[in-house]
């Protein structure tokens, strides 16, 4: 039985209501995205970094580990197949796609030059990328970082992107596709209406289509997740160009006095700042990267390099736990150990999540009884999405 309640069946208000929920909540990131972001300072930088980092990671594997059962006693893998796998994916991996996103570093791996030579770096850099774009060995994500607003100095950061993007259209007469630029230290909400505003301009005076030029936050201090926490519109404020939000360890950390040994990913802090993050981006479509370990081995003794390896690949594994599927990566090394943690992650589940998405699909109870509801099948789908895309079944 209806009663009814009179009036308009659709309440008052809802239209405007839904249409602001589309318009800030559009969906979450559902294409592929990189395992990880690699920082190379600008100034060391040039067309064959990839190729070296590669190089260095296919050389560490070939001495440190090299066979399947060293990889599963190194990284706990089991069972024995899992490791097989992953070792043999590895391999491939390092000799012929090592990195998946790129960044050409102005911040703090550059440091302050004078503007003489942070110019000339700007425009070796770009000749580099146009070199790798025309060699096809650009990596499918790529772009700068540039310094941080928070400096004082917004002039040195903009001249910085202006003549790195200018040189790059003079080269190759196209901006190649995947560049994003990482606004480091957004302590105000300010500066992302003010940087995408630039963003904008830049496109105008470069004959690009709207909303080309996209960025990413880099969530470093307490401030930043005081104003993503309070402003529902710090999203709205980037006018569309806000393509993912980075965590920054070390300056977090430090911001929140925490004592230097205890400046690591897995700090307590940490997790708090990526459940901020997970909530202000939930179903925002901005993709979401953790930070980094900043060490590479002691040594090129094997002890040194398995315990550094051990110790990156226990940050990745707490990283994809709290639903970070992406980091930085700041040495060759780190290679090994990333998609070492990261095929492991997705084999391990793969096979159980597929029988689980198509029980319920044929209306029957899964393996162990499992009844699954829709919410979880809508999460195992996108996992088993998430990892084709990272084990490059897809």
């Amino acid at each position: 039985m209806r009663v009814s309640l009179g009036g308009p069946a659709t309440p008052p208000g809802f239209d405007e209501a839904h249409r602001e929920q589309t318009a800030r909540y559009p969906c979450p990131p559902t294409g592929w995205q990189p395992v990880h972001t690699v920082y190379v300072p600008a100034d060391v930088f040039d067309a064959g970094t990839v190729a070296a980092w590669g190089d260095a990671a296919s050389a560490l594997l070939e001495r440190h580990l090299p066979t399947a059962a060293e990889l599963a006693a190194v990284f706990e893998i089991a069972p024995h197949e899992v490791a097989r796998a992953v070792w043999h994916r590895l391999g491939l991996k390092l000799a012929g796609d090592p990195v998946e996103d790129l960044r050409v570093d102005f911040e703090d791996g550059y440091g302050t030059r004078s503007d003489d030579e942070e110019d000339a770096d700007t425009v070796k850099a770009a000749e580099a990328i146009a070199e790798m774009y025309r060699a096809e060995t650009l990596p499918r994500r790529w772009g700068l970082r540039v310094k941080s607003f928070a400096d004082g100095n917004p002039a040195r950061s903009l001249r910085t992107l202006d003549g790195f993007l200018t040189t790059l259209a003079e080269r190759v007469g196209v901006l190649p596709p995947g560049f994003t630029v990482t606004f480091p230290k957004v302590i105000m909400e300010a500066y992302i209406g003010q940087f995408a505003a630039r963003l904008e301009a830049l496109e105008r005076a470069l004959g690009l289509p709207a909303r080309t030029l996209r960025f990413e936050i880099q969530v470093e201090a307490p401030q930043t997740v005081l104003f993503l926490q309070r402003s529902p519109d710090a999203v709205a404020a980037a006018g569309g160009r806000l393509a993912a939000a980075h965590f920054g360890v070390f300056d977090y950390t430090a911001a929140c006095g925490l004592p230097p040994h205890e400046q690591r990913l897995d700090h307590p802090v940490c997790d708090h700042a990526r459940h901020v993050m997970r909530t202000v981006f939930a179903g925002t479509g901005v993709e979401l990267s953790d930070g980094s370990l900043a060490a590479g081995p002691a040594s090129d003794d094997t002890a040194d390099v398995h315990a550094l390896w051990r110790r990156h690949a226990a940050l990745v594994r707490h990283s994809l736990s709290h639903g970070f599927h992406q980091g930085w990566d700041m040495h060759p090394a780190h290679l090994v150990s990333r998609y070492a943690a990261v095929y492991a992650f997705h084999l391990a589940r793969y096979d159980e999540y597929r029988e689980r998405v198509h029980a319920w699909q044929e209306g029957r109870a899964a393996a162990g009884g499992v009844l699954d509801e829709p919410a979880t099948i809508a999460t195992l789908t996108a996992a088993l999405r998430r990892a084709d895309h990272a084990l490059g079944n897809t």
